[in-house]
């Protein structure tokens, strides 16, 4: 099991991200924008400075669902290779055979 206040931590990134996305991206088009004074760019990367660090989406960790495990992580079923051997040896997910020969 994961720390909770890693778990908690990586929680409120996303709530960050999709709370600042439509401003973080309208900053970034500005400052891509080659059209766009020097001056304006340069106050649009100020702006964006200011935005906090943790809004980003890059600082976003997946995190297995049932144990908040950051490693071997399938994104499909938003689990890790551990919780997933454990749900689907014991007939928790459905479609999943367990494979011996």
């Amino acid at each position: 099991m994961a720390k909770k206040a890693m778990v908690e931590r990586d929680l409120k990134r996303r709530r960050m991200a999709k709370k600042f996305e439509s401003k973080r991206n309208r900053l970034k088009a500005i400052i891509k924008d080659q059209e766009q004074p020097g001056e304006e760019r340069f106050m649009a990367a100020l702006k964006l400075a200011e935005i906090p660090r943790n809004s980003s989406k890059t600082r976003i960790r997946n995190r297995c669902l049932v144990t908040g495990r950051p490693r071997g992580f399938y994104r499909k079923l938003k689990m890790s290779r551990i919780a997933l051997r454990d749900l689907g040896s014991s007939g928790k997910i459905p479609g999943l055979v367990k494979s011996s020969w």
